[in-house]
């Protein structure tokens, strides 16, 4: 299975018919072919990373967020625990499955019998089988026959459940907020769901801290921690106080990486940048483009301030950018901008070219009013 689009109506601030494309839609050279994009099927390319840029308060995180509420349909049938309002989202999902391309629309409601759980009304689903020489026609209406009498379910889960049959994984969010001392107990989860052997852990925490040699799992709440010359079992309590808030997070997210790469599943995450060096994104962009790494087509989707990153992408049709008015518009580069090709993005973003500037004139009304 993979997401291949979705057009969204109602979701949290954004505007009605927001439309992500993961979808390749630019001439696609043997460069990219290599790096930027994944092949799924004949001339079926999807994305190897994406991005989305913006200011503050933009829209990036609503962004990311849109994409799990689809994941979680598409993985687990169900939208649950959420931070946002499900009612009066109306979704339109795209998805590739098995040699057929799927599209599932649906409306999202909320009712107390179900606690924190959207439900799902007025669902439908139609499929086509997909031809490479109709490639530029998949999400066309044309070829889509609706599947009926496909049964009941609760109104908790969707009917994306007859198609895909089993609950999977079909992608982890990374926050930019943390768990604190729940991410030890996260991290070793993670490891044992996905079966990540432990010497890949040691490997991932010397990144971060190179006078660590071993960290091991003694229960839900204690680790013991090899250093160059002792050994110490410390609380999860101890543990956050004596790493450093982003060499914890950094242990969680590389071994959600390793899962994904591994397991072939999409990561999300938000501000990809907070509490990590620019160089440790980089590796991980990198281990996304690497197909001897990347063996079973994940993507890596993320939201970022660092603009600098822009410039590893060749590409412009799997970057968004965001704004805002009203409501949070995403647009894609490749569609909206005229973007020179010889013009590094980054400059491009400092020169104001996708509106995303800060605001100047309110830094220096912020200015004069404090040296009054």
């Amino acid at each position: 299975m993979k997401l291949l689009r979705v057009i969204a109506s109602g979701f949290k601030n954004l505007q009605d018919n927001t439309d992500i494309n993961l979808v390749a839609q630019s001439k696609k050279t043997s460069e990219d072919k290599e790096y930027e994009l994944v092949n799924i099927a004949e001339e079926l390319y999807v994305y190897s990373t994406a991005a989305f840029i913006g200011k503050n308060a933009s829209g990036k995180t609503t962004a990311i967020d849109l994409l799990d509420c689809c994941y979680s349909i598409l993985g687990n049938f169900s939208i649950d625990n959420k931070h946002y309002a499900y009612d009066g989202v109306r979704l339109r999902i795209f998805f590739w499955q098995d040699g057929m391309i799927y599209r599932y629309d649906t409306e999202l409601s909320a009712d107390s019998t179900f606690g924190n759980k959207a439900t799902f009304v007025n669902q439908s689903i139609y499929q086509k089988k997909y031809y490479k020489t109709k490639v530029n026609e998949i999400f066309d209406d044309e070829g889509f026959v609706q599947l009926t009498e496909l049964g009941d379910l609760p109104e908790d889960t969707s009917k994306v459940f007859f198609i895909l049959k089993k609950k999977s994984t079909a992608a982890m969010y990374f926050d930019s907020i943390g768990d604190g001392a729940d991410t030890y107990q996260l991290l070793f989860k993670a490891m044992n769901t996905y079966k990540i052997p432990n010497d890949v852990l040691t490997n991932v925490i010397s990144i971060f801290d190179e006078t660590i040699k071993g960290f091991e799992k003694v229960d839900d709440h204690n680790y013991k921690v090899t250093f160059a010359n002792e050994i110490k079992t410390l609380s999860d309590k101890e543990l956050i106080y004596m790493l450093s808030s982003g060499t914890t997070k950094g242990l969680l997210l590389y071994i959600m990486v390793v899962a994904s790469l591994q397991n072939g599943f999409d990561l999300l995450i938000d501000e990809v940048e907070n509490h990590f060096h620019k160089t440790l994104v980089e590796n991980i962009i990198s281990l996304y483009k690497d197909k001897k790494v990347n063996r079973k087509n994940a993507t890596l989707v993320f939201s970022t301030h660092y603009c600098e990153l822009l410039d590893l992408f060749n590409r412009q049709d799997n970057l968004w950018v965001c704004s805002t008015d009203e409501k949070n518009c995403i647009e894609n580069m490749y569609q909206s901008y005229d973007i020179r090709s010889g013009i590094l993005k980054s400059k491009q973003f400092y020169n104001n070219t996708f509106r995303t500037a800060v605001n100047y004139e309110e830094m220096m009304n912020l200015k004069r009013k404090l040296m009054r």
